[in-house]
């Protein structure tokens, strides 16, 4: 049985998810009763943001990149960083490692293909959503991501760093988010919208307005774990 190792704590609340849902999802297609294999090394979630708004990347892809090896010492076979953020530095972590590593954005798009979605929103922390390496991937693949306005982009990120990181999910920050939802389905014809933030499924979660999918990264990332630990 394959071990997966975890990097976990950015944030806390959704790598609790993560156990959970795998330990669910494995042993629902497995069958037989089995648990599988897991290693979980929890990060602070304080210094990996101090890390990025000090725009020191370098210092990000390290502080993970030491956690992967961390991991892999102790016996995983394969890994996961269970944040979206921290895939901002995914290659620069590949590249040391010496394990495979799933990524949730490429996992995220092959599930907007599968669904016949070209144009999504993304939702996500500031970090995320001003960056390229989820554009980059759906680009590649054909599919159009649109990201809110800059002061939109603000908001979700106060929330998201000073409420959903803290374990705070508020129905005014639900409502305000679902009307930035709304604003770019009426304004820039959304099909489908990637909640790029594990903590964001937590607050949103069962708040689809019909017809408009959700692609909760969280489980869909959880999915292709699975997916490896039972090949």
């Amino acid at each position: 049985m394959k071990t997966l190792g975890i990097v976990g704590g950015i944030g806390p609340e959704s790598t609790i998810e993560y156990y959970r849902f795998i330990l669910d999802g494995y042993r629902r297609r497995a069958g037989d009763g089995r648990s599988p294999h897991i290693i979980i090394d929890s990060l602070d979630v304080n210094r990996a943001i101090a890390l990025l708004d000090a725009n020191d990347y370098a210092g990000v892809a390290t502080y993970l990149g030491e956690a992967v090896d961390r991991l892999a010492r102790a016996g995983a076979d394969v890994a996961l960083l269970a944040a979206n953020t921290a895939h901002i530095v995914l290659d620069e972590v590949r590249q040391r490692a010496s394990i495979p590593l799933i990524s949730i954005v490429q996992a995220a798009c092959d599930r907007a293909r599968d669904l016949g979605l070209e144009r999504l929103a993304l939702l996500g922390t500031g970090f995320t959503m001003r960056a390229r390496f989820y554009p980059d991937v759906f680009t590649r693949a054909g599919l159009e991501l649109v990201t809110p306005t800059d002061t939109e982009q603000a908001h979700i990120h106060d929330k998201y760093i000073h409420e959903l990181l803290r374990n705070a999910f508020l129905p005014d920050t639900r409502d305000a988010l679902l009307a930035i939802i709304d604003r770019l389905r009426r304004e820039d014809g959304i099909e489908g919208v990637v909640l790029a933030g594990t903590e964001l499924p937590l607050l949103l979660r069962g708040a689809e307005p019909p017809g408009l999918p959700f692609l909760d990264t969280t489980m869909i990332h959880v999915d292709r774990a699975v997916d490896e630990l039972l090949t």
